[in-house]
């Protein structure tokens, strides 16, 4: 897994999901928000970041998925909450199927114990007024109290995966906050996080405008020459 570097870490945190869609969509990728999947408690300050670290359910087949099967240390779904890394965001492709539970508060709770970065399904979560209220991103499509076993069947880790209709590689760049989750494929992280900045700053400016009662022809976007030194000003006084 290829890691972020602080720097690129630190200036996602920074950023909204809603910047980096612009972002990506320029480059011509049009598909990396999770579709459907909500924040169940979503950070609060700064945004989600972490690697991507992926475990994928199949269809279950009940001979195979009796309750003793958690008994099995080498089984993925308790493998994947074991190996995730710290700083690393457990995505989890459950169909969009959120008929059972992708997992469950005691699982949250190891995770977020062990410094992982978060968690995102695109199925559901049992206990799910438990894990709303812990310091630990989570996102999901809606409750869901039965086992995953009633209807998943954990088969890989850490192999590319769909979830919520969004490719997400090993490795990919995960950012969620208030709007959802986005990914970001980890080979241009760096670069999109220097341009979301860029344009977060630009953002501010505008929105100060704005609330000060400019009109946004001309300013957003800037095509009136002297929007762009007002913002240049603007910039040198906030040290942005």
């Amino acid at each position: 897994m290829t890691k972020l570097i602080p720097a690129t870490r630190d200036k996602l945190r920074g950023v909204s999901t809603a910047t980096l869609a612009s972002a990506l969509y320029k480059r011509g990728l049009r598909n990396q928000m999770i579709q459907d999947v909500r924040p169940l408690s979503a950070p609060k300050a700064t945004s989600m970041v972490g690697e991507a670290y992926t475990l994928r359910y199949i269809p279950a087949r009940e001979d195979l998925n009796p309750m003793t099967v958690f008994r099995d240390h080498s089984h993925p779904q308790r493998r994947a909450v074991e190996e995730c890394p710290a700083g690393a965001i457990l995505v989890i492709d459950s169909r969009k199927d959120a008929r059972a539970a992708s997992a469950g508060g005691i699982l949250v709770t190891r995770l977020m114990v062990r410094g992982v970065a978060g968690i995102v399904t695109d199925g559901g979560f049992r206990d799910s007024a438990e894990i709303a209220g812990m310091d630990f991103p989570s996102y999901h499509n809606r409750p869901s109290a039965p086992t995953n076993l009633t209807l998943h069947q954990a088969i890989d880790i850490n192999v590319p995966i769909g979830c919520g209709d969004a490719p997400v590689f090993p490795g990919d760049v995960l950012v969620g906050d208030a709007d959802g989750v986005i990914v970001i494929p980890a080979g241009i992280a760096d670069e999109i996080a220097d341009e979301a900045v860029e344009m977060t700053a630009f953002e501010d400016f505008v929105i100060e405008r704005v609330r000060g009662g400019q009109k946004t022809l001309g300013l957003y976007p800037p095509t009136y020459e002297s929007n762009l030194e007002a913002f240049a000003a603007w910039r040198k006084l906030h040290a942005r």
